[in-house]
């Protein structure tokens, strides 16, 4: 059988030994070892890159600050119920949990709770075991000796940790360890559901959603690293250069770290969203500000929230917009489901709970105010870098509880006094055509301050500084104000106190004091008051 090949007319004439063929494969050859050169080149110098990122502390191990601890004594109105919600704030977790706090563990018996710290307690060497009756503390006794004890300290709440003065960025630093299953399914359901598969790239997902684009159905397809990659070493700029770019650090990454680590970087970095002032990263802070809990104690569905938000923290505010996120949260338990991570038992389940988020009232959790003022004393002892670096623990005298409950107060009473300001504000005038119209006339919004001291001690027990933290930073309780009239009830009882120290004159209520210019000589100096 005779075959008769048709050779294109541009390559007639072109033979292996031709001139025209060497230098085609000549500028070929210089092309691939250019193309090769260039990957060499940005490969070792992001590979010096990523040294020198993680050669350092990853991430800044800022100090912890702490409430006042509890003390418990035989007679005090309380429950083991609450008891045990104070050691779960403090960080302790029920015996045999799985996810064992390192800091201490309890188990609530049949009319009390066993308290059992552990290496990382704040004090306590040996536990207690605390009995109630009739919603107070009936009995508290060592678990080491059995001895009954006249009080037991518990250990300090967690108020918060301290921020960088600049980025104002709060994180609270998990290990990979310490991050539920349940979250991690969550995350990898709606995010990278490939993620222990792939080296960094998921090649499917790209060319799936090159194919969407063409289509004009836009949808993303970077995986966990490349995002953790962006976010990390590159900006947020949408060029071709910089996705080549962020696609080389992530199979670095995966070349360097095993997924595990990878995945921690990932949960102690994500942006996820905005607490009054603060940025809020990573998820062990986010745990505690949605949710009021430590992040080893969430439930499915506050998992599951808590993946959805990564998306657009912002757009997703379950604060702002609970309809947003609840459609949001409900796609990642579906997804959960197509992985293979819960049954659709668990998944109708979840997705019938309703959103329950812990109070927005950034005063009552954080005191920011409070931090703000210890900031400003810790600052004259250590360095920025100490605070936000060394992991320090720093004890102080705030009381939790009274805390929210000044916080609340203010909450509520200046819901009153912007309603009484409104109506002193609110004017009979005359519009541009002559005409009466009542309008509110402008002004300042009310300010308000608080400050709650121990009498004795002089010790801080609750501080806010202003309405909104959100709004303003400034603390009204350090502003320098004239006292007027503030001032007279020590002046009145300065006087009176001289009926009991013997002091003369003797001043009584009936007293007459001369009111008329005066002058005084104090200390060798002259004070003439007017």
């Amino acid at each position: 059988m005779n075959i008769k090949v048709k050779i294109p007319k541009v390559l007639r004439g072109f033979s292996l030994s031709s001139p025209a063929f060497r230098i085609v494969l000549s500028c070929l050859l210089l092309g691939i070892i250019a193309c090769v050169g260039a990957v060499a080149f940005f490969y070792v110098k992001y590979q010096h890159i990523i040294d020198e990122k993680m050669s350092k502390p990853v991430f800044e191990n800022s100090a912890r600050i702490y409430a006042v601890p509890k003390i418990l004594h035989p007679g005090d109105k309380e429950t083991r119920e609450h008891t045990a919600t104070e050691l779960k704030r403090a960080g302790y977790t029920p015996t045999g949990d799985k996810y064992a706090s390192k800091i201490g563990t309890y188990k609530l018996i049949t009319d009390g709770i066993q308290i059992m710290p552990e290496p990382e307690s704040f004090h306590n060497p040996e536990g207690a075991e605390a009995h109630f009756a009739n919603g107070a503390v009936a009995e508290i006794k060592s678990m080491a000796s059995g001895v009954p004890l006249a009080a037991y300290e518990l250990e300090p709440e967690i108020l918060t940790g301290l921020f960088d003065t600049q980025q104002r960025i709060k994180r609270r630093l998990v290990s990979y360890n310490e991050i539920p299953p349940v979250l991690v399914r969550a995350v990898l359901a709606i995010e990278d559901r490939h993620y222990f598969e792939h080296g960094g790239i998921n090649y499917l997902a790209w060319v799936s959603a090159i194919l969407d684009d063409l289509r004009g159905q836009r949808r993303g397809a970077s995986t966990l690293t490349m995002q953790l990659s962006r976010g990390f070493f590159l900006t947020q700029e949408k060029t071709i250069k910089r996705k080549l770019t962020e696609m080389l650090i992530a199979i670095e990454m995966e070349q360097r770290y095993s997924k595990e680590q990878i995945f921690e970087f990932y949960a102690n970095y994500v942006p996820m969203g905005q607490r009054g002032s603060f940025s809020i990263n990573g998820f062990g802070e986010a745990s505690q500000a949605y949710f009021g809990k430590d992040m080893k104690n969430l439930t499915l569905p506050e998992a599951a929230m808590l993946a959805a938000i990564i998306q657009r923290p912002s757009y997703l505010n379950p604060y702002k917009h609970p309809e947003r996120i609840l459609a949001r949260r409900n796609l990642v338990i579906d997804g959960m489901v197509e992985t293979g991570a819960i049954t659709s038992e668990e998944a109708e389940k979840a997705k019938a709970t309703a959103l329950k988020l812990a109070p927005y009232n950034v005063e009552a959790s954080d005191a920011p105010y409070f931090v703000d003022l210890l900031k400003d004393t810790q600052l004259t002892k250590y360095s920025e870098e100490q605070l936000s670096q060394e992991g320090m623990r720093i004890y102080t005298t705030i009381d939790p509880d009274l805390q929210r409950a000044a916080a609340d107060a203010i909450e509520t009473s200046i819901i009153s006094i912007d309603e009484q300001l409104k109506k002193n504000r609110t004017k009979r005038v005359k519009n541009a055509q002559g005409k009466m119209e009542t309008v509110v006339m402008p002004g300042p919004p009310a300010q308000v301050a608080l400050i709650a001291m121990d009498p004795k001690t002089g010790e801080i027990l609750a501080l806010v500084g202003g309405r909104n933290y959100g709004f303003s930073q400034l603390n009204h309780v350090q502003a320098k104000r004239p006292t007027g009239s503030i001032f007279k009830p020590f002046v009145y009882a300065a006087a009176l106190n001289t009926g009991l120290s013997g002091q003369q004159p003797v001043y009584t209520p009936i007293t007459l004091i001369n009111d008329e210019p005066t002058t005084f000589n104090f200390d060798d100096k002259i004070y003439e008051p007017r």
